[in-house]
């Protein structure tokens, strides 16, 4: 922590902090989750009822904070292979029990400039290459300097640096799921507001720089640009999002190679219905069908539960690429009755490879949530039916979250 203070202070504005009153904010928050999963090829089915637990306090005094935050994760049922502890006759449910500073961070802010240091969550876009990994219990987070500059506006600076990941293992993370992976890990994102959307130019350079963590296969360099963007029409808006990225080797990576990635996705809202399609291609690296592995466009630190399929069957990219051509369909109502915020939503995934294009399998997510109080409600369920990938599994999760 120490060598972020000093960042920190070198960046900041000299003179900035002077005697203001120190303002206290509480943090809290709680999640019980029920997760089942059957899987074929396995023994046994798997259960987990985990409880999480988020408690902390944020501090500010003018254009300064430092926030602190600590959680806890609890396995009342324990059914389950966790990934570290546990029989591995069961399917994998990544939530092993575990406590653990998520974060301490050290903040300054002015309406140009922000720059954050200690250990903090980090997103960028939309996760896809960097992000929290919020659904899993432990969630992930960095040790890392970020600083945000807005020259002009409508335009943003967004750079971090980050030595340290800490992962969704936990305090008994090893071997090729450690506790924190280290690394000298650069991600920067520059992005302007246009009459079509807002446009991003991006390098994310990640650095698994531990030899059981796939031999540094995992380390990449990616660069691109994204436009996500929305429009009235009519009653209607229609929403878009197109992305490009060039992935290669880096760092001590043994593997030498390039793999392209590409999305294109759409969507009409109309008040309560939305429907939406996309295709999105984790594109093949060079070689002959089968090839080596982890020479596909990898995104090893996204927060994958949120693209292609809940059942998680692509967190690794396999050696022919993936291509993900989907659909989906949502209802949303302010209210019904007491319950707030109510929504019902169904996507449907075909996956191929992208190398010679053989079917992988296809899948089914449903969802339905709504808010009472404090209180979120949800109950989610994932049918992956395997063609030439992986195979059968169904999961399903009931949810509660509170938040302080």
């Amino acid at each position: 922590m120490a060598r972020t203070l000093i960042v920190l202070l070198a960046l900041a504005p000299a003179g900035a902090a002077h005697a203001q009153a120190v303002q206290f904010k509480p943090l809290g928050e709680a999640r019980l989750r029920y997760e089942s999963v059957d899987q074929d090829g396995l023994a046994s089915e798997a259960e987990a009822l985990t409880l999480r637990v988020r408690a902390g306090v944020e501090a500010k005094a003018g254009r300064w904070s430092a926030l602190v935050e600590g959680q806890g994760n609890l396995a009342l049922v324990d059914q389950y292979f966790d990934g570290l502890h546990g029989a591995a006759t069961r399917p994998i449910i990544a939530d092993p029990e575990n406590i653990a500073l998520t974060r301490a961070q050290l903040r300054y802010a002015s309406p140009t400039f922000a720059v954050t240091a200690g250990r903090q969550r980090i997103g960028f876009d939309d996760e896809r290459f960097v992000g929290s990994v919020g659904f899993r219990q432990n969630g992930q987070s960095y040790d890392a300097v970020r600083g945000e500059v807005t020259p002009v506006k409508g335009v943003k600076v967004d750079l971090a640096y980050a030595w340290s990941v800490r992962t969704i293992w936990g305090i008994d993370g090893a071997g090729a799921r450690q506790q924190a992976v280290s690394g000298d890990n650069v991600f920067a994102n520059i992005a302007a507001q246009t009459p079509v959307g807002k446009l991003s130019g991006f390098a994310y350079l990640v650095d698994q720089d531990e030899a059981a963590i796939q031999g540094f296969r995992m380390s990449s360099q990616s660069y691109g640009v994204r436009l996500d963007g929305s429009k009235p029409l009519g009653k209607a808006k229609i929403a878009w999002q197109l992305s490009y990225s060039r992935q290669s080797d880096w760092h001590r990576n043994p593997n030498d190679y390039s793999a392209d990635y590409y999305l294109a996705d759409v969507a009409v809202g109309l008040g309560g219905p939305r429907v939406g399609a996309g295709y999105e291609i984790l594109g093949a690296g060079s070689g002959a069908i089968g090839g080596a592995a982890l020479t596909s466009f990898q995104t090893p630190l996204a927060t994958g539960f949120k693209f292609q399929g809940w059942a998680d069957k692509f967190l690794v990219t396999p050696p022919d690429g993936v291509r993900d051509l989907y659909a989906s369909a949502r209802w949303s109502w302010k209210a019904v009755g007491p319950l707030k915020a109510v929504t019902v939503q169904a996507a449907y995934h075909d996956y191929r490879s992208d190398r010679a294009v053989r079917s992988y399998g296809d899948e089914i997510d449903l969802l339905a949530s709504a808010k009472l109080g404090k209180i979120t409600g949800s109950v989610r369920y994932a049918h992956y039916n395997a063609g030439g990938f992986a195979t059968d599994t169904d999961k399903f999760w009931l949810q509660l979250d509170w938040m302080l």
